[in-house]
Parts: structure tokens; sequence; C-alpha cells
């Protein structure tokens, strides 16, 4: 996967030691975390999403380290590699490619406790209000355009936000990438989905967008593992 694809992994906000008392939400899943084999089972396949193949990428249960400036805007860019500052009590990684022509997506299914749960997108929600444009300090790219779209209604919450990495090279002009991130809370689990427009690609200059289809399979097989505990 290269830089472009992967802009946060691992500053360790949250502990995951929230002893919150299960709850359920609209999505109907209960406020629980799933363990690593719940979230194999409950991830998507090429089986259950007809016109793409879906793959394996690596994941990790740690809080996403990655620092921006200013520091209040982090949340925005560890969402972008599909992490957050808290960690996970399991979390898995998946690449997803149309077979034919159309957007693809990166995809992460993150458990945690239930109210570090609802932090990740509160957190997320927050920062894509208050900044529009960071520096990831790491990588030293800069973003900008951060706009905080209307709510799409998923699960028990959810946030879904664009905005542009400047991917810049030694002596060359910052390459305008857009992106898409949508983040989705059902019970103790967050799904967040990304998408970008590949350089020079036939939609490079298009704003981003990640393929409903491939979130609505994922939130189904979601809330039938949870109906079936």
């Amino acid at each position: 996967m290269t830089s472009l694809a992967i802009a946060g992994c691992g500053t360790g906000q949250g502990s995951g030691t929230d002893a919150a008392p299960e709850r359920t939400g609209t999505s109907g899943v209960k406020a629980k975390p799933l363990s690593e084999a719940d979230l194999e089972r409950a991830t998507i396949t090429g089986a259950d999403l007809g016109g793409y193949e879906v793959e394996r990428a690596l994941a990790a249960t740690f809080a996403s380290r990655k620092t921006a400036d200013p520091a209040e805007c982090a949340p925005v860019m560890q969402a972008v590699g599909g992490s957050s500052g808290f960690a996970a009590t399991a979390r898995i990684a998946r690449s997803i490619f149309p077979k034919e022509n159309g957007p693809s997506a990166q995809m992460t299914l993150s458990s945690h406790s239930p109210g570090d749960a609802e932090q990740v997108i509160d957190a997320l929600r927050t920062t894509a209000e208050r900044c529009k444009t960071f520096k990831d300090i790491q990588a030293d790219f800069d973003y900008d355009a951060v706009q905080l779209r209307p709510d799409p209604g998923y699960g028990d919450e959810s946030v879904s936000l664009r905005l542009t990495q400047l991917a810049s090279f030694e002596g060359e002009e910052p390459v305008r990438v857009p992106y898409a991130v949508v983040a989705v809370r059902q019970g103790a689990t967050v799904a967040m989905f990304t998408n970008f427009h590949r350089p020079n690609g036939p939609n490079d200059k298009a704003p981003a967008d990640v393929p409903k289809a491939i979130i609505k399979a994922q939130l189904d097989k979601l809330s039938k593992l949870a109906a079936a505990k």
C-alpha cells in the first residue's frame, strides 16, 4: 500500500478500559466489544459484495501515533489511515477493489469499549468541524479543504467528510489527492471507510466518495452477526 493510501496508523488517547453498561443503539447492535474472531466473521468477502474483490490488509490494535499540526487535528488525519487515537480490543482491515471500473475503498473494523467507540466518532466529528487545514508531521504532507458532510445516517451514529491531501515531493509541485472518509459506529464497533483518487487518474480532480454498496453490505453483515449472538 502506498504512502498516499496510508496516512494514519497508531497518539494514544484511549485506554480501552471503559466499563460502561451494555447498550443497544438504533442499529439494534449491542454495545459490546467483539473479539477478533467475531470481527472476522462479520467482515464482508467477495461473496457478500458482487462486482468487488476483497483483500486482507494490515491492521494493528494500538492507538494511532500519527500527530498533526495543529495537534487538535490529529483525529481527521488518523481516520484517513483507518485508525484513531483510541486503542482497539481487535481490529481488522480490508482493501476492496471493483472487478471492472469504479471506485475502490479501504476499510477497517475496530472493536472498542462502548465509551471509546462513542469517543472515536465524537472526536472525528468535532475535529472535522474545527480543522480545515493541517499537516501530517511524520509524512510532511499538508491537508486542506476539510469538509464535514451531512450525516449519512448509518448505524448508531456516523460521520462523513471530504478533504484533500497535498502530497509534496522534493523539487516537485504538490499533488492534490481528493479523499473521502466515512466512519460508522454500530454498538461498540467502529467501521471506517476511505477512498482517494489516484493522481492523473480519470477522476483525479473530482471529489472522492466511498461506494454506498460497500458500506451497506458491511453494516448489514455486522448487524446479522450481532443478531445471531
